[in-house]
């Protein structure tokens, strides 16, 4: 039996049967559609897409999706002189192990972290955390249980915790604490350079809830994510040369690496892959640099001749949020869907877009904040398990322009955090973006949701239409 026979058969288990009368072509259930094509040397995955699956690492089950951490342990297991990882946070003990599996086999392999996740969990005393970081314990540590029993051995802590299995085989670490400073606003890269030839990124943390789900949550699914996989020698360069202004001269020693501001405004650069051109930014920029992130969104958005797409876990900037109100008053069609949890706070542009503004806790209205006149129809959020996030950060323009990365839409990544920002043209892979966002339209819940309409009427209760602010 193959692959897509194992997979048909359990998502037949997975689909319900409806309609059993109903006046419509017949289909095999679970019997998955012909994939859509892609640009050579460019891959996508999508951990929540229809039409594929595979067996959850937390608790065996099949669920849909394509599965982003057997992507990353694949690259690096084929790596033979070096893996270079930035990324936010990794707390994946499977992809640690494989790091680990590549340095023992002469591979040179180097990571770089935030300073707020490079401490092996296991080793981190709950005392004085926040609560987040309590409850992150709490969940590594239910996953690192790996019987089930309430009681982590020291074999299942050790196994559990992917840092510590780094830190153990001697595997090379910084944190963007190693520039001398406190750390950038974030150090949010989620890429992978393998060898100067393949580059894997995308919006996905290198984490179970980034990709798989939570443990003992078996309705969780994950955090909505994508994973790009380029193989280009020429855009690998430029990832490394990133990777290496953070990296300056590894642990200790002088304070040479770059982050943040420290880098002196990266500039824009284009590789060719095939008949596909990519735009490469790394943030962040000053506010007054001509070409920061946010306005480079801005020129690419403005090029829109019919519509745009976007799937955004966080859009704060109004700068972009004008830029939408000008082309929709020419016309263009624009279908935005923002994370639930997000989606309603104060300084959330999405609340320009459905012509509503909400007051902050101090009563006060975002600085220069301007709703739409007219609420833009096609906004709104995805139905999500409790616990998951859309985190995708992704657009799509007229069917053929992708802009994608770890950059959130916001004043920090442009300004504060190291980001990478992409601009794909390519038709070919705009189609499997806007399928991804098709999939999510299906479930979403159009226009003022409940959720903002409770907060919008208690801080309206509170605080009447708010201050604005000078």
């Amino acid at each position: 039996m193959t692959l897509r026979q194992v997979w048909g058969l359990a998502l037949m288990a997975l689909t319900p049967i409806t309609c059993a009368s109903c006046s419509q072509a017949g289909q095999v259930l679970g019997d998955p559609a012909p994939d859509l094509s892609l640009p050579a040397g460019i891959q996508v995955h999508f951990n929540h897409r229809d039409g594929v699956g595979y067996r959850s690492p937390i608790d065996g089950q099949w669920r849909k999706g394509d599965n982003l951490e057997a992507e990353l342990i694949n690259a690096i297991d084929g790596a033979d002189e070096e893996c270079l990882v930035a990324v936010q946070e990794l707390t994946l003990p499977a992809v640690a192990q494989a790091l680990v599996r590549a340095q023992a086999r002469g591979v040179r392999v180097q990571v770089v972290l935030e300073n707020t996740y490079s401490t092996p969990w296991s080793q981190m005393h709950e005392a004085g955390l926040p609560r987040h970081a309590r409850h992150r314990i709490q969940r590594l540590a239910e996953l690192a249980d790996r019987n089930g029993d309430g009681r982590l051995t020291a074999t299942e802590r050790l196994e559990g915790d992917a840092l510590a299995l780094l830190a153990q085989a001697g595997v090379p670490m910084i944190d963007d604490t190693e520039d001398g400073s406190k750390g950038s606003g974030l150090m949010h890269h989620k890429f992978v350079v393998i060898d100067r030839r393949l580059v894997l990124t995308g919006s996905a943390n290198f984490t179970s809830s980034g990709i798989h789900g939570d443990a003992g949550a078996p309705r969780t699914r994950g955090n909505v994510n994508h994973l790009l996989r380029f193989n280009s020698p020429e855009l690998a360069a430029v990832f490394a040369a990133e990777f290496t202004r953070m990296w300056g001269d590894g642990p200790g020693g002088v304070a040479k690496s770059q982050f943040g501001r420290g880098k002196s405004d990266p500039a824009l650069e284009q590789v060719q892959i095939g008949n596909q051109t990519i735009s490469v930014l790394f943030a962040p920029h000053s506010r007054s640099h001509p070409n920061h992130g946010l306005r480079l969104i801005a020129q690419e958005l403005g090029q829109a001749q019919r519509n745009i797409d976007m799937a955004l876990f966080v859009f704060s900037a109004q700068a972009l949020a004008n830029t939408l109100q000008a082309l929709v008053e020419k016309g263009i069609k624009v279908r935005l869907l923002a994370d639930p949890g997000f989606a309603s706070r104060p300084f959330s542009e999405v609340l320009d877009l459905l012509g509503v503004a909400m007051p902050d806790h101090n009563c006060m209205l975002e600085a220069r904040n301007r709703p739409f006149t007219t609420p833009v129809k096609g906004v709104g959020t995805p139905r999500l398990a409790r616990g998951d996030k859309l985190h995708h950060k992704f657009a799509v323009i007229d069917h053929k322009t992708v802009i994608t990365g770890s950059f959130n839409w916001s004043p920090s990544a442009a300004h504060t955090n190291d980001e990478t920002l992409l601009v794909i043209h390519s038709p070919q892979l705009a189609k499997h973006f806007t399928r991804e966002m098709n999939r999510m339209w299906r479930g979403a819940e159009l226009g003022i949701t409940k959720r903002m309409r409770r907060k919008l009427e208690r801080q309206h209760a509170l605080c009447g239409s708010g201050r604005k602010r000078d």
